[in-house]
């Protein structure tokens, strides 16, 4: 039986692990009865996948044990059609699987309005005449039966995008009572876990770079919702409450467009909030908004996210160029030429994936292409020179870890597994009826790979 009021339907019924306990607060779980306090939190969280890039923000899923083989006649539970376009990653808390979409509509307009600001040198993409209804939708872990779907807004977006970008390419993020999900410049939505709205925030038109679209992902630290709005106009951060949406605090950065999801450190002496970025790495502090710390030297058109490993962050970047480095987060200032740089890395860094971080080593991807570095991540070594993945050709999905495996999915449906080694080795190839742009999740024994028609959920026999 399904039940539809205002736009959302019912169907059935109505990082790392020691700095969770002290970023939540009382927080609840699944379902308006349950409240849980933030030992449960911290307690629950390396279990799913609720944010970005996982439990520990760096790709690894450390309780996970997916499977290694599948194709479509093996090893899939179930398999949903997801209506129309979105390639951010799916989110897992308890029994819900949320992903957001948006979805074009047969509502046109004769004239489109007039945007204002364009971009420098103008647009290359195609201005969209349908309006598009944005929606979150919740699937049963189990079975992927819809939970609830709710519409966040029907709008018509002032910007098109690129053809491999979508309108709805950020992921969602949970603290396990609240829902947080971001379509950019059509707003950033709270709802609760069974899909009542909580709150909306308008930030503004994002103007992206040639009009590719935009797609960095809101990170969350107790009550701070933390968004990276950089763009080819004013470029922002702003710390929203995460409880009402309110700004605690907005600064303004010399920024142009980027793609790249804050990461979130909390630090004895105080957390900081890293933003990998174009012009300047920049390092804040969550309660002020101070800046803290700063490093150039990245590329045009950052996309991959920062990853923490000990006392020092990670990040690298690599459209027209290529580069990585360890940046001590106990630097203060301009760090740019200082020996707060502990390593630097040139060659074969990613430009749409984001790094991998399984213990101590750090993989990552060469450009878009299906060739995989490994360095130590303390001393910028490398442990395995690049080398090609057999059987895969572009990679737009971010790899992920769990049980000594490395997982890379394709764009062409294609996911080789490989052992995490230093001589890795191909443990499996898998082919699918679809193709992936968004990064995997992994949570237990199931794999959940969100295709460009398709969500998949991939486990063992039971």
């Amino acid at each position: 039986m399904t039940i539809s009021n205002a736009g959302r339907v019912f169907s059935g019924r109505t990082l790392l692990l020691g700095w969770l306990m002290a970023g939540f607060g009382t927080v609840g779980l699944c379902g308006a009865e349950a409240r849980a306090t933030a030992p449960d939190f911290a307690a629950q969280s390396p279990y799913q996948w609720h944010q970005w890039r996982g439990p520990l923000a760096n790709g690894t899923a450390p309780h996970g044990n997916p499977p290694i083989r599948w194709s479509e006649d093996q090893h899939i539970r179930w398999k949903v059609r997801i209506p129309g376009e979105g390639s951010g990653t799916p989110i897992i808390w308890e029994d819900l699987v949320f992903v957001a979409t948006a979805i074009e509509t047969d509502q046109t307009v004769d004239r489109l309005p007039e945007i204002g600001q364009e971009p420098p040198g103008g647009y290359r993409t195609q201005r969209p005449r349908n309006r598009y209804r944005f929606e979150v939708r919740a699937l049963d872990r189990q079975t992927g039966e819809l939970r609830w779907r709710t519409t966040a807004i029907e709008a018509l977006p002032h910007e098109g995008r690129h053809s491999t970008n979508t309108y709805a390419s950020a992921s969602p993020i949970t603290d396990g009572r609240r829902l947080f999900v971001s379509f950019g410049s059509q707003g950033i939505f709270a709802f609760d876990l069974e899909g009542n709205p909580l709150w909306s925030r308008q930030l503004g038109r994002m103007i992206t770079r040639s009009g590719w679209g935009e797609g960095a992902s809101p990170a969350l630290y107790g009550d701070a919702l933390i968004v990276n709005w950089d763009h080819e106009g004013e470029s922002f951060l702003v710390v929203l409450d995460a409880q009402t949406g309110e700004t605690r605090w907005r600064v303004e950065r010399d920024e142009v467009s980027n793609w790249s999801t804050p990461l979130v450190v909390p630090r004895a002496e105080g957390t900081q909030i890293v933003v990998n970025a174009t012009r300047r790495t920049t390092s804040y502090d969550l309660a002020s908004g101070e800046i803290l710390w700063e490093c150039g030297g990245q590329t045009t058109n950052v996309i991959p996210s920062p990853v923490l490993l000990d006392d020092k962050v990670i990040v690298m970047s690599g459209f027209q160029g290529t580069v990585a480095c360890a940046i001590r987060l106990s630097a203060t200032g301009d760090v740019s030429d200082s020996e707060d740089i502990v390593w630097r890395h040139a060659g074969q860094t990613p430009y749409v994936p984001s790094p991998l971080l399984v213990g101590e080593r750090l993989y990552f991807t060469g450009v878009n292409s299906a060739i995989l570095t490994c360095l130590d991540a303390r001393t910028g070594r490398i442990v395995t020179q690049p080398q090609r993945l057999p059987g895969l050709r572009t990679l737009y999905a971010s790899p992920v870890a769990a049980q000594d495996r490395i997982y890379l999915v394709s764009r062409e449906g294609v996911a080789l597994v490989i052992a995490d080694r230093p001589n890795w080795e191909v443990l499996a190839t898998n082919r699918l009826d679809d193709g992936f742009d968004a990064s995997p999740a992994i949570v237990g024994d199931q794999l959940f790979l969100r295709g460009h028609e398709y969500l998949y959920c991939i486990g063992a026999e039971e």
